[in-house]
């Protein structure tokens, strides 16, 4: 069947309907007025990469495309496995941390027996990156997963994702069946629990095209792979992996090595409807070697005669395999639901300022990390039973949120960026204790999480989570305003795991160290959840403590209260800024303008608050902005605390010294046109919080940034960073840029390198004061960077996969809107940046839906929930 036939014959036209109904994909619907900022992909590739394929924004992926597609199925700190762009099942992560190079011999089948036989593994071709000759010492076996890549597969995969759903078409002219696969896992806003079930689902869907009836059979294999150390390719006679019976299919369980009893787990896999004939074979054939184990069971498979064994009691489980078998008339279709549960209620998981790279502390712990899940189900038979007696329910519910995010005429691009990082809430990136507690990494690495403790510098600019997830964005703020504070309003910038008091334990120091950016933030965003949440009682039982922050804020970096960050300063990017930045100090004003309006809310005075605020606006504005943009007046000398204190001599080599007492300290970015440069009055507009500097600066530096940072490709740009982030012919935006010298011979760490947080972060901003075009420039050289060739689409990069920091792409939906429900005036205010009529979508803490504007007035449609408004403040561009 030709491409061209076979997207126009799917049927269904909304997301998440059944894998073949792609139309929805294409159904962002856009208005005519939109089309200044929704410019052709196609022509906007061009212009930007003029090298590079072009693929159109928030459309389907094909050919090379998709080669490093990995979709995450799985729940809020549960766990996940990734369905990639040609249907393979790799990354299986249920065990509380990464496991990316996870490949085993896990796949779905489909065996025609008449008219014609046949059998096909259900995936499209192998990635031609996966067929690279690789091998370890003097090993000349390969990988286990490329025992699969020689069998028969579909000639032609088409992806496409309307998150939470995956869609994948599977096309050959050789198979009289058309085949789609949806892989999906439950995600509604406001429902947090059911978000975060250890749990997915894979639809297989079959339609006869042909002019004869078909007889076939469907089956799903897999090794065990819940083994603490899963076999490869030699198997070992005495494991205690076993596989055991459930209903329409099998249990994997791995009860942990001797020295990691923790580790156990279970994962179910079955036949989600009840009328299916099922037959199991519970025992892949055992011979010492696992390849022999996939050629027994591919006799089977392309014999349509399943073996059907029942689960050994004196031998170790080396796989299972679960069969289907269904006739189809001359366009007849059928669907196999196949639903998976895993449970793993323990792990070695303790972090502490002593735990190593892989998150185990080296010190005695009174406990380690348990999931959410674990106090919530008693056993896999639990979570299995609540899967499938929910899920239609669960279904609807994500079918529902999925048509109103895309029922929007924002632009395609734009709904890209910020549907494919809602996946950072689906990765190992985020775990949720047992108390129902959120935490996360700054991001996954291949095998460990990275970057630990809820990071509050690098956690600032994700604003999905506060708005999808009111209640669970909350609780990161308790958090760092109870165990992860001191007494004297020292606030640590990571958190332990499990979650205790960290206070005054921590250092300047350490990696637990407070953090100038993230703890002033976090005082805004406090205000921000009390506006969502509209509870003013639960910011009444903060307030002491959020006094308290500031007063050491004050304290520690403003010590003669000139109203702007002077002192030593640590940040975000892994270094301390010396003397007043636009940066760190503009999240200081937001936080003291957050105060203030927080503390009157409670009745308490602030004026002191208002002092400082004024004078250091009056002092950022004349000394840090050099008429084009804001800067850092560097200062290391005539402070409280002058450079070098103690601790920056600590392990500096004998050269750093002295380039530090000639130049000063490094890592600074001083004149330089710095992306972050004015971070605080972006948070505080997505907070909810006026205009903090003026306006007029403000635009002067955006533009700046976007004239000096942004390049349409990278090749003439020396960057001494990580360079993989984006390079080459790719375009990106600078984090710093010196148009007016002044580099120093060590700048701010990492100024020659791109990160999409910060990329989207100053794209919302643009957009926001009405700079679409060049906002938008910036959103598309970013999602083209992750077009699936060299990056997953789902899987954006700083440090690691699915950093924290991306999910500053929800900011994009403000930005454009200027929707935003005040809960506790009860108003909903809206203020486009776009002229004419739109649409898109809001998520409140009670309700969401669709906002926008039509003919010329404003208008909300709340799809589930309520979203209870007095008045809509409406404000036209």
């Amino acid at each position: 069947m030709r491409r061209r036939e076979f997207l126009t014959g799917a049927s269904g036209a909304l997301a998440g309907t059944t894998a073949l109904a792609f139309e929805a994909q294409a159904a962002t619907p856009r208005s005519d007025t939109d089309s200044i900022q929704d410019s052709d992909a196609g022509a906007a590739a061009s212009k930007v990469a003029p090298c590079a394929p072009t693929r159109r924004f928030n459309g389907i992926y094909e050919g090379e495309h998709l080669n490093q597609v990995a979709f995450p199925l799985g729940g809020i700190g549960a766990g996940m496995f990734c369905l990639e762009g040609a249907g393979a099942l790799t990354k299986f992560s249920f065990h509380h941390h990464p496991n990316l190079d996870a490949c085993p011999l896990v796949f779905a089948a489909l065996s025609i027996q008449s008219p014609q036989p046949l059998a096909r593994i259900l995936e499209g071709p192998v990635p031609a990156w996966k067929l690279r000759p690789r091998f370890s010492g003097i090993s000349m076996i390969p990988p286990i997963a490329a025992y699969l890549w020689g069998l028969p597969r579909f000639c032609e995969a088409v992806f496409d994702a309307q998150f939470p759903f995956a869609n994948i078409r599977l096309t050959d002219d050789g198979v009289p069946l058309q085949v789609g696969i949806t892989g999906w896992s439950p995600f509604a806003p406001g429902d947090v629990d059911n978000a975060s079930l250890p749990v997915a689902g894979l639809e297989y869907e079959f339609i006869n095209r042909g002019a004869a009836p078909i007889e076939a059979q469907f089956s799903f294999n897999s090794q065990n792979i819940m083994a603490d150390a899963p076999p490869s390719h030699g198997l070992d006679p005495e494991s205690p992996t076993r596989v055991l019976p459930t209903e329409r299919g099998f249990i994997l369980h791995g009860p942990g090595a001797k020295d990691h009893p923790r580790n156990t787990g279970f994962l179910a896999v079955w036949v989600g409807d009840a009328g299916a004939q099922v037959q199991v074979n519970h025992a892949w054939f055992m011979n010492g070697w696992l390849l022999d184990s996939l050629r027994m069971t591919w006799n089977d498979i392309a014999s349509c005669r399943p073996t059907v064994r029942a689960p050994l009691t004196n031998a170790p489980g080396v796989g299972a395999s679960l069969f289907v078998p269904f006739k189809l008339s001359p366009g007849e279709r059928k669907t196999i639901r196949l639903c998976f549960a895993w449970y793993v209620p323990a792990s070695e998981l303790s972090i502490d300022e002593d735990s190593n790279m892989a998150g185990v502390s080296s010190r005695s712990e009174p406990s380690s990390y348990r999931p959410w899940y674990a106090d919530r189900f008693k056993d896999i038979e639990d979570v299995k039973h609540y899967w499938q007696d929910n899920y239609a329910m669960l279904r609807q519910a994500a079918q529902r949120f999925s048509r109103a995010l895309y029922d929007s005429t924002l632009p395609a691009e734009v709904m890209e960026a910020v549907t494919a990082n809602l996946t950072i809430l689906k990765s190992p990136t985020v775990l949720r204790q047992t108390d129902g507690r959120l935490w996360a990494w700054e991001g996954s690495g291949d095998d460990n999480g990275a970057g630990p403790g809820s990071c509050t510098h690098v956690w600032n600019y994700a604003q999905a989570l506060p708005h999808l997830f009111p209640g669970l964005e909350r609780v990161l703020r308790e958090t760092e305003f109870g165990p992860d504070q001191g007494s004297d309003g020292y606030q640590a910038s990571r958190s332990f795991l499990p979650i205790r008091a960290i206070g005054d334990e921590g250092t300047q120091d350490s990696l637990y160290g407070d953090a100038a950016d993230g703890q002033t933030g976090g005082i805004i965003k406090v205000y921000r959840e009390w506006r969502i949440s509209g509870d003013t009682q639960w910011l009444r039982t903060l307030w002491p403590r959020i006094r308290a922050s500031l007063d050491y804020c004050i304290r520690t970096w403003d010590p003669k209260h000139k109203g702007w960050l002077e002192e030593s300063h640590g940040n975000t990017y892994d270094c301390s800024f010396w003397g007043p930045d636009s940066m760190c100090t503009s999240l200081y004003l937001g936080a003291l303008k957050a105060a203030m309006a927080m503390g009157k809310a409670c009745g308490a005075r602030v004026g002191e608050y208002e002092e400082l605020l004024q004078r250091g606006l009056k002092r950022l504005e004349a000394e840090l902005f050099n008429g084009e943009y804001f800067f850092q007046k560097i200062e290391w000398q005539a402070l409280e605390h002058p450079h070098p204190r103690d601790v920056d001599l600590k392990g500096e080599s004998p050269d750093s010294l002295e380039l530090a007492r000639r130049e000063g300290p490094s890592y600074q970015y001083g004149t330089g046109c710095f992306a972050d440069g004015v971070l605080g009055a972006w948070l505080c507009r997505v907070c909810g919080i006026d205009e903090l500097l003026d306006p007029r600066k403000v635009e002067s530096h955006l533009a700046a940034v976007h004239r000096h940072n942004f390049k349409a490709h990278l090749t003439d740009y020396p960057q001494l960073g990580r360079s993989m982030l984006g390079t080459g012919e790719e375009g990106g935006l600078l984090l710093c840029t010196w148009p007016r010298g002044g580099r120093l011979p060590l700048p701010v760490m990492y100024s020659d390198e791109v990160w999409t947080g910060v990329e989207y972060q100053v794209a919302s901003h643009l957009i926001s004061i009405g700079r679409i075009e060049q906002g938008l420039e910036i959103v598309r050289v970013c999602r083209q960077r992750y077009d699936g060739r060299v990056r997953n689409p789902f899987s954006e990069v700083e440090a690691v996969h699915w950093y924290g920091r991306a999910l500053s792409s929800y900011a994009l939906l403000q930005a454009f809107s200027g929707a935003r429900y005040d809960a506790v005036d009860k108003v909903l205010h809206l203020k486009p940046s776009i002229k004419g009529d739109f649409r898109s979508f809001l998520s409140t803490a009670t309700g969401y839906g669709t906002v926008g504007v039509r003919d010329g007035r404003p208008f909300v449609e709340v799809v589930s929930g309520t979203i209870p408004y007095k008045k809509i403040e409406y404000k036209a561009a």
